[in-house]
């Protein structure tokens, strides 16, 4: 198998990291190396920096019209290579090639139109007074670091590159380590659709020489991460003391709330789906399905028997519900918490171990999708995030309990209620500690709606206004006459 050498993309070029040091790239499916990615250090930090700054002021000064023209310009090469991009995001990620085609790469190109249109309808608040007025400036904030995560990998890029680029800000992006194909492809199709020189620099590495370059930087004027409640952490530790703006969306453990009332098949389709997709690897996953008491026999028998006949497969294979995970280690990470579950006295129904799907993936690293009862709520697996095809179902009494429970981990960022009684669903929302309540329904995303988490699932909101508003510095003028 040849050998892919990824590249940094710094002052509108393609370049080899500075100390010529290298990442190998696992392609989760196969298990094998198929990709090396730069583990770029500060002096490539520096360099990126450096080509931001000198592009700033022209980048900023030019009109909203102008920029949009260019992020819409990328948007169509997105849609001209989606091919090659979602066969890249499923090597690289073992997520089947159907969930790459229906909702990884459309997204990309989807969330670079709507920043570049809504960029070009945002409007600042003005306040008239006796005899004056204030108005607000919105000002972009220079160059700006972004770091994403590896279950989405060039969905959530776009989805913080677009809205900084929009407002005026140069980026300095580091894509996770362990998913950078499409963000090395998303460089090329930037050269060619005319970005110019240093506006956007994608430097890739590891989080210890890469990132914390990056949080460092004094040339870096703002952060927006999305990964792992610890990450974050680390990086508030790290930034706060800098006085820097930064934006976290962290973790979850995502309570599903299933009244008797419910559609039954819909919710059961729905719940499938928002267990297992992506290998359970989305931050919005439900795993932890809450019950109501007079259903939950029949729920957990039905769940369960759909749960089993889902196949793990070939990512490449129109037949696979669930692919490879991301990584050899996040397969042993997924297994022990399995392990702990049944330590904790866990009841196994279904999965329980690795899936050996043979052919061309018998080296692969996949996982059986896996249900558990009988846990309590604070047992550990009920309370941390495994971020995998893992669900956990209880049962309860009333309304009352149903939040209790809802709210008994210290994550707060999604939550699904399904229910018949309107009035239900809206006290269920009122009452859940979570920055999205769906009622009815699954990772429906209006993208002008504010994203994010409660507690320790992360802190400030991206989505629409929100998002604008982040990358940029409010200025008060007030003028007297």
């Amino acid at each position: 198998m040849s050998v892919t050498q990824i590249k940094n993309y710094i002052g509108g070029e393609l370049h080899e990291p500075g100390s010529g040091d290298y990442l190998d790239n696992v392609n989760p499916a196969i298990g094998q190396v198929y990709s090396q990615v730069p583990n770029s250090h500060i002096d490539d930090i520096d360099a990126a920096v450096d080509a931001a700054e000198a592009a700033f002021s022209k980048w900023a000064r030019k009109s909203q019209a102008e920029r949009s023209t260019i992020l819409r310009r990328v948007a169509d090469l997105v849609d001209r290579d989606r091919d090659r991009l979602v066969t890249a995001e499923s090597d690289d990620n073992g997520k089947p090639l159907r969930l790459a085609r229906a909702v990884d790469i459309p997204r990309v190109a989807a969330n670079i139109r709507f920043y570049a249109g809504i960029a070009e309808g945002f409007s600042s608040e003005s306040y008239a007074m006796p005899r004056g007025i204030n108005y607000v400036l919105r000002q972009p904030l220079g160059v700006v670091g972004i770091i994403s995560p590896w279950n989405l990998p060039l969905y959530l890029l776009s989805w913080k590159i677009a809205p900084a680029l929009a407002m005026g800000n140069c980026v300095i992006a580091k894509p996770s380590e362990i998913t950078p194909m499409t963000a090395y492809l998303f460089s090329e199709l930037c050269i060619e659709a005319g970005m110019p020189p240093g506006v956007l620099n994608i430097v890739h590495g590891s989080g210890a020489t890469t990132g914390d370059a990056m949080l460092t930087h004094p040339g870096i004027k703002a952060i927006s991460f999305t990964g792992g409640t610890q990450t974050g952490e680390h990086i508030a530790r790290t930034v706060a003391p800098q006085f820097k703006k930064f934006s976290l969306e962290l973790g979850g453990k995502n309570p599903i709330v299933i009244f008797e009332d419910c559609e039954y098949e819909k919710m059961m389709e729905t719940t499938l789906q928002s267990s297992f997709a992506n290998q359970g690897q989305i931050c919005l996953c439900g795993s932890r399905v809450l019950v109501e008491r007079s259903m939950y026999e029949r729920f957990v028998d039905d769940f369960v028997e759909r749960s089993r006949k889902m196949r793990v497969g070939d990512p490449h294979e129109q037949s696979s519900d669930l692919g490879a995970v991301v990584s050899q280690p996040h397969q042993q990470k997924i297994l022990g918490c399995i392990e702990t579950a049944k330590q904790e006295g866990g009841q196994l129904h279904c999965g329980g171990g690795p899936a050996e799907p043979g052919g061309r993936c018998a080296d692969g690293f996949f996982v059986q999708p896996t249900v558990f009862t009988g846990l309590a709520t604070d047992s550990q697996t009920n309370q941390q995030e495994i971020f995998g095809p893992v669900v956990t179902i209880q049962p309860f009494d009333d309304e009352k309990h149903a939040a209790e429970l809802a709210n008994s981990t210290k994550y707060g960022l999604a939550a699904s209620v399904w229910t018949s009684d309107i009035g239900r669903g809206h006290r269920m929302a009122e009452w859940i500690d979570s920055g999205v309540v769906w009622v009815n329904c699954w990772m429906i995303r209006d993208l002008r709606t504010p994203f994010g988490g409660m507690k320790a699932s992360g802190l400030g909101r991206e989505g629409g206004m929100e998002s604008l508003r982040f990358f940029t510095e409010p200025k008060n003028v007030c003028v007297k006459y």
